[in-house]
């Protein structure tokens, strides 16, 4: 009797301490680095934050040091006056309001008008009508906009849309496929026993989906939303066809003066590029943090 519990007390401890040795290789294992990984995104940020120093480098400098060339020179002396520059030659406060008009209205259209078509589909995937809408809506992703940019430059034309209006309903139109697809995508998660709990109570689908399910499409709002910032704010090739005055133009359309008349101006340019990119640095610091965030966690018991 005593060998026995002797043995089947020194069992369980041997076997305890048998699985923990066994852990710590384990845990030692989870904690190295993956060295590769880490490599390729220090390679990845060092190509991103780079040319951002030289930017910012080169718009502190004054004429004679920018003329140089030497964009790894720290400036001497610092001056701030390519930034004054910048903002008179491009007449940034007109510039950024227009910019600012198209990017805001491209964002909300594309949000509203792209998660309304996805709620259509899905919610009435079983009728033909709005099955081959969304296939019609997939084929016109591979439609290039070159091929249809001459007629699209004379539609709006005729119908007087050559303006920046008239540039961000194209926005909203040309990335209608892509946000569609992306919404159509997210809405098939969202369980059906929530809208049903709303019909119940008397909701109609014009209540369901602007108090229930626009409210739960925040993460891929967001997701949509910061594409179409980013699509809108720094698109050249649209503006450029489209607005026919030249006073109505976009920030990108206006910064390619340093292209051509000032090509020598590198403080200049590099200062307003840096004015540019300011807007959609902040927009995407605050709104990046909803592009990983859950769906319906916690909304079914």
């Amino acid at each position: 009797m005593s060998t026995t519990a002797t043995t089947s007390a020194s069992t369980p401890s041997g076997t305890a301490s048998g699985s923990s040795g066994g852990r710590r290789p384990m845990s030692r294992s989870r904690e190295r680095a993956n060295w590769p990984a880490t490599i390729i995104l220090i390679v990845c940020s060092l190509a991103v934050l780079v040319p951002l120093l030289v930017t910012i480098n080169m718009s502190l400098k004054s004429d004679a040091q920018a003329v140089e060339g030497e964009a790894f020179a720290l400036p001497s002396p610092l001056t701030f006056q390519a930034f004054a520059d910048a903002w008179e030659l491009t007449d940034f406060p007109r510039a950024l309001a227009v910019s600012g008009f198209v990017t805001l209205l491209a964002v909300a259209g594309e949000i509203v008008i792209s998660s309304l078509a996805a709620y259509a589909i899905v919610r009435n995937w079983d009728r033909r009508l709005f099955r081959w809408s969304f296939f019609y809506l997939l084929a016109a992703m591979f439609i290039p906009f070159p091929v249809v940019a001459l007629p699209q430059v004379q539609l709006t034309g005729i119908i007087h849309l050559d303006t920046p209006l008239g540039v961000a309903i194209l926005h909203i139109v040309f990335a209608l496929a892509f946000n569609t697809m992306l919404f159509t995508a997210f809405l098939r998660a969202i369980p059906m026993s929530l809208e049903e709990s709303m019909r119940v109570d008397g909701a109609t689908t014009w209540q369901v989906y602007w108090r229930l399910i626009f409210p739960l499409l925040g993460p891929m709002a967001a997701t949509v939303g910061i594409f179409a910032f980013l699509g809108s704010w720094n698109d050249f090739m649209m503006p450029s066809l489209i607005i026919s005055d030249p006073t109505l133009q976009t920030l990108p359309v206006l910064q390619n003066m340093f292209q051509t008349q000032f090509n020598n101006s590198y403080n200049i340019a590099f200062a307003s590029y840096l004015m540019a990119m300011a807007p959609a640095i902040i927009v995407y610091l605050l709104a990046q943090r909803w592009v990983i965030s859950g769906l319906t966690q916690g909304a079914v018991k």
